[in-house]
Formats: structure tokens, sequence, C-alpha cells
């Protein structure tokens, strides 16, 4: 090798060997700038799970587990029977409808509950054998008292249930009002039944809430939801006052508790919305405030007794605020007193607007209904009226509402008094114009043909079976007469207001 080549050699040498410490003084820095930077990196990490660990523990729900454990027990499955020997299976119970015919709830499933919005009418297939029915309910208190559904034991000859540890007992039934859709049962043999407490705190709309029951006999079926709406009137009757909530119900679950997160009773599922028959997220619950009033009346009477001061009364409209010249439309116009009754003692006329019950404004007609069936009777009640623009007070002392089975027991003929009340009339005599034939409806039991046919309180019989009528006596013996002769229908001619129609009522259910 010359001396040329020998310096090239070298020199190259030196190059390669600086461009190795070049690239390795490069790697070194990456190094100690991976080094150098690692702490923040790791800080960054840590505080990135951190903040997702608190997002995943905002966005997930805690779950109702815990509630769950707690309520759950004190929920039971409901089973009736009704010993006919050939009992008829409608064409309704066919169609998935929950409530037996003529319960309070039937007419508003049959209006709601079946394809379309209506369901067939009664009367399909013979089935030879008891019939059994399927609820829900939920002891509240050791010794075996219980809530259902009315129209779950209502005509129900056994009642059996079955509590979530498996066991089954017999239950009898301590009382019902079909006014509210609510039963008191009680299970005898023990006192340490787990028990539910109704809330004594609304719910309020949003607020979650679950339902527990025994939908299509399956038991121990816990579904969520919220409150959807309060105050819900479905023309299931007078004192309408539903929770509407979305926690899926179905058939069985009548009579079951919808409890809040604090493990308290809001409301007793009894209905729901569905062009199906099965859930689409709307169902009603009768509030625990009315639950704890119908209760406990019935645990000690047997029966529900419910104030009544005897007027006729209807909404304020628009139009009757302005000729009456009131500043708004709250309030009952009451249309005509009854006769006897306790707002005619107390002065209440026709033409007067119900503005306040013992000092607390009322909303319109059926708020009033509310507020004084509420009471019990011979309670005084402060009443503040306007009559003629001008403002007073009366005080009227509370009468009992007449029930459709004290009517039928004061008539003295057993069997005409049963014509009228399975017909669903209370009846008064016609005293607003002398000299006028005519009965007054006083009121309407929502369960009856007359309240299907859409006869209403206030209404005035003026014929029966072409017969013109002036006291309720001449409506039961025309009533009695067509049944006798074998009629299958009584053609009433009733007058609503100004306008006169005829209603032909069915005698079968009669």
């Amino acid at each position: 090798m010359n001396p040329v080549e020998q310096s090239n050699r070298k020199a190259g040498s030196r190059f390669s060997a600086r461009r190795l410490v070049l690239l390795g003084t490069t790697i070194l820095s990456l190094g100690a700038a991976a080094l150098v930077v690692s702490p923040t990196v790791s800080s960054n990490f840590a505080l990135a799970q951190n903040v997702t660990q608190q997002a995943q523990s905002v966005a997930r729900p805690t779950g109702f587990a815990d509630i769950v454990d707690t309520i759950k027990p004190a929920v039971i499955s409901v089973r009736v029977q009704i010993g006919k020997s050939d009992a008829t299976l409608s064409s309704n119970e066919e169609s998935n409808n929950p409530f037996p015919p003529g319960s309070p709830m039937e007419r508003f499933f049959r209006r709601f509950g079946g394809q379309g919005g209506d369901m067939p009418q009664f009367g399909g297939r013979q089935q030879r054998g008891p019939v059994t029915g399927q609820g829900s309910g939920f002891f509240i208190s050791a010794d075996g008292f219980a809530v259902t559904n009315n129209h779950v034991v209502e005509n129900a000859d056994k009642v059996e249930i079955k509590t979530d540890d498996g066991k089954s007992y017999t239950a009898k039934v301590v009382g019902t009002d079909p006014r509210t859709d609510l039963a008191l049962i009680k299970v005898d043999g023990r006192t340490d039944f787990p028990f539910a407490k109704l809330g004594t705190t609304a719910p309020r709309i949003g607020d979650w809430v679950l339902a527990v029951g025994n939908p299509f006999g399956l038991g121990g079926t816990v579904t969520a939801g919220i409150v959807s709406a309060r105050g819900r009137d479905i023309g299931a009757g007078p004192y309408d006052d539903f929770l509407q909530i979305d926690a899926p119900v179905n058939k069985g679950n009548s009579g079951g508790p919808t409890f809040n997160v604090d493990g308290q009773v809001v409301g007793v599922n009894t209905a729901i919305y569905s062009p199906s028959g099965g859930s689409v997220g709307i169902a009603f619950a009768i509030p625990a405030a009315t639950v704890e009033t119908v209760i406990a009346q019935l645990k000690e009477h047997g029966s529900v007794t419910r104030g009544w001061i005897g007027v006729q009364i209807q909404p304020v409209t628009q139009d009757i605020a302005d000729s009456l010249g009131l500043k708004s439309t709250q309030g009952a116009l009451v249309a005509e007193p009854q006769s006897g009754s306790p707002a005619a003692k107390a002065g209440v006329e026709s033409g007067d607007v119900i503005a306040k019950v013992n000092g607390k404004d009322v909303k319109d007609a059926r708020d009033l209904a509310k507020m004084i069936a509420s009471m019990s009777p011979n309670a005084s009640v402060k009443l503040d009226i306007v009559r003629k623009g001008a403002t007073k007070t009366l005080t009227v002392t509370l009468g009992e509402l007449p029930k459709t089975r004290e009517a039928r027991a004061d008539t003295g003929d057993s069997e005409e008094g049963a014509n009228i009340g399975r017909l669903g009339l209370t009846l008064a005599p016609d005293d607003r114009s002398s000299g006028k034939d005519g009965v007054v409806v006083a009121e309407v039991d929502p369960r009856g043909v007359a309240a299907d046919h859409g006869v209403k309180s206030g209404d005035v019989i003026l014929e029966v079976a072409g017969k013109s009528v002036s006291s309720p006596a001449d409506v039961r013996r025309a009533v009695a007469d067509a049944r006798t002769g074998g009629k299958r229908t009584v053609l009433m001619r009733v007058k609503s207001g100004d306008n006169s129609r005829f209603v032909a009522l069915p005698l079968g259910r009669a």
C-alpha cells in the first residue's frame, strides 16, 4: 500500500469514528432527553387516568341492587280464585285486559288498552271450573297487613299470596275501596313479615322510581324508570290523581309498589296505557298520600267514608268567568245545590263559585270533589264563595258521600234497590222546577252501565220506559217492571243541561 492510500484509509477511519461518536452522542442525547421528560409523561398519564376514573364514576349509574335487597322481601305475589263452576272468560281476558268486568279501571283499559283504543265487549267462551287471576301487593306491617288493588281481589272466593322467599299463605280481604281501586288484605300466623313504609313526601317529576311485582306470573320482578307526570286524570273515577311512571309495568303488576331511591313506597301500580296490551312505558300509580288515607280507614272500619256537600258543579270556563266578572277560571261553579244537602242548608246557591275550602284555593270542579271527599263526614268546613262579584264565607257541616249500596239498602225492597244500584245510579227528587217531573242523578258509579252510556251526575231522568217519573221510587218501579216483563234494556229520556236525549240501559248487567 502506497503512502497516499495509507493516508486516505487513516482519514476515513477518523471520519467513521467521528461519525460514530456523533451518532452515539445523538443517541445519548435522546436518552438523556428521555430521562428528563419521563417524570412529566408519568405525571400526565396519572392525571389522565384520574380524570378518566372521575368521568366514569360520574357517568356510570350506581345501580339499585342495594335498594332492591332491602325492599324486595316486602313485595308479594297475589293469586285469587273465583269459585264459579261455569265461568265465562271474556274476549277482554283473551286480549290481555288486566281488569275484571265492572272494575274502576276496566273502562279506561277498554278505551285505551286494545288495538286501536277499543276493546271487545264482555261475553266470550265458557270455561269449566274456577277462574283464577294474578296480581301483586306489599306488606305494610310485620303482622301481615298488605296492600293490593281492589280489581285484583274483587269477588275473590280465595286469596293466596306468595312471599319473596317462596312461601305461600292464605289471606283474607279486610276491606276494599272501588273508587280508588285499593284493597287491604291480611295474612295471619306471623308477626315478622318484612314490610315497606309509605313515603311522606310526594316525588318530583324526573325522580328515579322502581316498580316491583308479579308481571305475567313471573314474580319478584324489578323495573326502573322515572316519574313522568303527576296528577293524571285517566277517566277511571271522580278522584283520579295518578302518578305517571315510565318503569315497565305489565299485566300482573297491579297492586305492586312503586319505590323511590330511599326505599319508600310512593305509589301503587294500577293501570297502563297500552295500544298493544304490553308495556309501552306509560303506567299509572295511586299516590302514597291517597293510599295512606284509604288504608287507614279500611283497617279501622273495613270501608271508606267520604265527606259530601251535595252540590252539582261544573268547571268555570273563560266565558263564564267573563260573564261573572271573575279574574280567572279557578274555582267550581255550583249548577245546583241538592235539596236538603249540607250545602243547601249552609246557604250555597246556584251560580255561586266555590273559590276556597278552609283557605285553600280550589283549582277546578275536580279539585273541589277531591278536597271534600278527603274529609270526614260531620267535619266543619269553611267555603269561600264568589256571589255576584262579592266574596263571602259559609260554614258547612259535611254529610257522608252517598254509596250506591247504601241507597239500595234504604229502599226497603231489596230487588228494586238492587236494580238501581247495579245500574250505578244514586237518585234524588228534582226540586229545581216546581210542577215539573224529573229525578236528579245525584251520583254515578263509574263501574256501572249508566256511566258507560254517558249518564252524568246532575242529569235529570224525565221518563223511564215511556212513563214520566217524579221520584226515585218511580224509577225503581219502572226498571223493575221492565225486568219482570223480560226486557233486556230500559229506555230513559235524560236531560243534560238544556238538551234531552234517550238512553237505552242494558238490564243484563243490572
